[in-house]
């Protein structure tokens, strides 16, 4: 199994760098050249939204044409619109940029969740999606590491030329070390017929609103730490790159006890909800801190709480997937990801504007939390009722 998926963890690994720094060095740099809060909180928006929209089509198009040839277009288009942002100091074609990225993002996120899911059997795919996840969790190491280090030496603008250089290395990896994917010859399987059999599984709702909020959550976070550690904590460029670094860290390394944790867990819904929860509350202290130590200390010892919901939510969504859905499947992972990756900024940022970052982390945190327990809620449904309305899981198949 290893040998088969080793190849995408470095792919994830390297593009995650490039798109980690990408989301530290826009908002400081739209910042340079005029952009308010809102406006950034919009920019990483316009990002996620895009990303969102082509989730579900990209899944169609993984399942038609196989993972090669979507990621070798993804890592393209991201390493173009990256490039481009680099290059304008205007903040509408900025604005166009992260258009173009978003679109890159879900054809990039479809496509390695699909390449692990085709190369893992369901009873080790917590393993799986914790090494993946922890691929992820390096490049949003490196990346921040990386360009907060170039700050001692060059401005945002270059910053952000000099690492869509990441996206290159990349390349030859997809081309050498991913199959290309079950190819589905012929006339494609009918959308609605493949979205029905999705919302007849177990936990479909449930599922799909748990990994809503804990990215509502996390894109928030994501968005406005780096202008809150400039603007609140006074933190230099370099020290803002660093927290970012150390926050990686600390997700990454809780990955793979994450991974086991979840593949021996009977349910998987506990751990999103308490995670989630335990998070928020994380966020809803934050800005009371103060200095560096302070607030990299809080989010280290609180993120692994949300590194086990992810992982949790990511294997119950393989479970709802069959070979001939799981190009779609991850697809409509990719819509609710990106969904509440630009929900939670377009949303807080003007919280954040009129009233501080204080009121728009804890309003963020209040708003997570309530979902979490609509979470709990529809988990606790009637089992009658659930059997009348939904196709139960194999007990070998992971769910939540």
């Amino acid at each position: 199994m290893l040998r088969r998926t080793l190849p995408v963890y470095f792919i994830a690994a390297a593009v995650f760098s490039a798109g980690a720094a990408r989301n530290f060095l826009v908002p400081l740099y739209a910042q340079e050249v005029g952009a308010d809060r809102a406006t950034i909180g919009l920019l990483f928006a316009v990002f996620m939204a895009s990303a969102a929209t082509l989730s579900l089509p990209s899944g169609f198009i993984a399942d038609r044409f196989g993972r090669k040839r979507i990621l070798v277009f993804a890592i393209f288009v991201l390493g173009a619109s990256q490039l481009g942002a680099g290059l304008t100091h205007s903040i509408p074609l900025l604005f166009g940029f992260q258009l173009c990225g978003g679109l890159g993002a879900a054809f990039l996120q479809t496509g390695v969740m699909a390449a692990v899911a085709d190369a893992t059997p369901s009873s080790r795919m917590g393993q799986a999606m914790g090494w993946l996840t922890l691929s992820f969790q390096m490049g949003f190491l490196a990346g921040p590491a990386l360009a907060g280090l170039a700050l001692q030496f060059i401005d945002f603008q270059r910053d952000l030329l000099l690492t869509s250089a990441l996206y290159g290395i990349s390349v030859p990896l997809v081309i050498l070390g991913v199959k290309a994917g079950p190819l589905r010859k012929g006339r494609p399987l009918e959308v609605r017929r493949r979205l029905r059999e999705l919302r007849r599984r177990r936990g479909f709702y449930a599922i799909l609103l748990g990994l809503f909020g804990s990215t509502v959550l996390w894109g928030t976070l994501q968005a406005f730490l780096p202008i809150f550690g400039k603007e609140q904590l006074r933190l230099p460029g370099a020290q803002i790159g660093y927290l970012l670094a150390i926050v990686a860290v600390a997700n990454g390394l809780s990955r793979i006890p994450s991974g086991w944790l979840v593949d021996r867990a009977r349910h998987r819904g506990p751990l999103v909800v308490a995670g989630t929860t335990g998070y928020a509350v994380v966020v809803a202290v934050l800005p009371h801190l103060s200095g560096f130590w302070g607030p990299a200390l809080l989010l280290s010892f609180g993120v692994p709480l949300l590194a086990t919901a992810f992982v949790a939510v990511n294997v119950a969504f393989t479970g709802l997937a069959t070979e001939e859905t799981r190009g779609v499947t991850m697809g409509l992972n990719g819509l609710m990801l990106y969904t509440g990756l630009g929900l939670g900024p377009a949303i807080f940022g003007p919280v954040m504007e009129r009233s501080g970052y204080t009121a728009g982390f804890t309003a963020c945190a209040i708003v997570v939390a309530a979902i979490m327990a609509l979470v709990a809620l529809l988990r606790s449904e009637p089992v009658e009722r659930r059997r009348r309305v939904l196709e139960p899981i194999p007990p070998a198949a992971p769910g939540t």
